[in-house]
């Protein structure tokens, strides 16, 4: 069983036309949502609204293959973020936090929803600077987490939002002792070290703890750095709508593929299973930037790709769409 815990929330995306769109967004939602979508039937560990977004939210996992596992919803309204999408597809964001659901995940709550047979678990986003939950997921982590689970991390650094620079860095070092995985972005490498190279700053990662640094840079080739060698994978050329939610895509179907192919902790540093799973990430991720918001493609969409022709998903029974 795969678990996801962390925000979610509606993005509301502007066009240049200035047309808004309310899309269900969220770095850890959209990571679980790619994994159901690739058949896994996650468990999202996030606090949902009672509103109408909170319950978009909701049908969005049901759709998606995803349980929620907090089944309590809340009375504050859903956490909001603005995205303004350049004529690159680039997305600019703009938080809404304060008073909202997404926070509103103490640590009891949190501990009760862990399932019980556990492989893996991904974590990461606004929910490692927002309180209550932040704590909460510093804690499971760090009591709660079974030893032979892996742990991915993404942090999807949004400096925006980040009011204690110092205490955020500090949170996610303790929390990376413990992380196998840990996928970061360029942009999150330059606020994370700021002026060092990315192959710097990635194995400054790896001595924190991980196994493996997991490495995008848009439509450039993703990266994997192990502790003894670095690995890269092509992203297949695509028309770009948007790449909301590309990174997001990334993580969470480097950890289905993983998961689906038997391996785990212990097959980190092998070079010849992280390439394939590289490649199969990005192809997820490429396909995400070729649609309106964070909107991972199903595997009926790449089942036949390169990446992904090793019998991925043959034992799940997937709707297609």
């Amino acid at each position: 069983m795969i678990a996801v815990t962390g925000e979610a929330l509606i993005d509301l995306v502007a066009d240049s036309d200035g047309r808004i769109a309310a899309r269900p967004g969220g770095g850890p939602f959209n990571a679980a949502r790619t994994i159901g979508r690739l058949g896994l039937a996650p468990a999202f560990l996030g606090r949902l609204s009672l509103d109408r977004f909170g319950r978009q939210l909701r049908a969005s996992l049901e759709q998606d293959g995803v349980t929620l596992a907090v089944p309590h919803l809340v009375d504050a309204p859903t956490t909001l973020a603005v995205v303004d999408v350049d004529s690159g597809g680039l997305p600019r964001y703009r938080f809404y936090l304060a008073g909202t659901s997404a926070p509103a995940l103490d640590y009891p709550a949190l501990a009760q929803a862990l399932p019980g047979d556990l492989t893996a678990l991904f974590a990461g986003g606004l929910a490692l600077v927002m309180e209550p939950i932040a704590s909460s997921i510093e804690r499971l982590i760090s009591t709660d987490l079974p030893a032979a689970t892996l742990l991915m991390i993404d942090p999807n650094c949004r400096p925006e939002v980040i009011t204690d620079r110092a205490a955020y860095l500090a949170r996610l070092s303790r929390i990376l002792h413990r992380a196998d995985v840990v996928k970061v972005s360029v942009e999150d490498l330059d606020y994370l070290a700021p002026g060092a190279p990315p192959a710097a700053a990635a194995a400054g990662l790896l001595g924190q703890g991980p196994a493996l640094v997991l490495l995008t840079d848009g439509p450039h080739p993703a990266r994997a750095f192990l502790r003894d060698a670095q690995i890269s994978a092509e992203v297949p050329p695509v028309q770009v709508v948007d790449t909301v939610g590309a990174g997001d895509a990334f993580g969470g179907a480097f950890l289905a593929w993983w998961s689906d192919s038997g391996l785990t902790r212990s097959g980190l540093g092998q070079a010849g299973p992280v390439l394939d799973a590289l490649r199969a990430a990005a192809e997820v991720a490429a396909l995400t930037c070729t649609r309106v918001g964070a909107e991972p493609p199903w595997l009926a969409e790449v089942r036949d790709r390169p990446g992904w022709r090793s019998g991925f998903g043959a034992a799940h029974q997937q709707p297609l769409a």
